[in-house]
């Protein structure tokens, strides 16, 4: 099962978003968890739960350098959610990106 976790200020946004994809994923039988944090759980949640994919919301996007400086030699694609698929709330357009990432990151 692979894990796509989205990380904001709080998670609570990106919650909404995470169920979204997580349906689709579900509808279409694909083995992905999807699940929403605040920002500041992600080292912990990097370290314990070992995500295959971190998406930002576009509110935290000014820490993506130094997510990717802080936890990139991990091998983990790291990624801004697209604001416009983020404010519709476009959770299939967001989980294509993120299994996208995955793919190129495993090449």
């Amino acid at each position: 099962m692979k894990k796509i976790y989205l990380f904001c200020g709080n998670g609570m946004s990106t919650s909404i978003l995470a169920s979204k994809m997580q349906t689709v994923a579900d509808e279409h039988s694909l083995p992905i968890e999807v699940k929403a944090y605040p920002i500041s759980q992600l080292e912990m949640i990097i370290d314990t739960l070992h995500p295959d994919c971190i998406l930002l919301g576009p509110q935290v996007k000014y820490l993506y350098e130094k997510t990717v400086n802080d936890f990139g030699e991990k091998g983990i694609p790291i990624a801004v959610i697209d604001s416009s698929d983020y404010g519709m709330m476009k959770g299939m357009n967001v989980l294509k990106s993120a299994i996208k990432l995955i793919k190129e990151t495993k090449k």
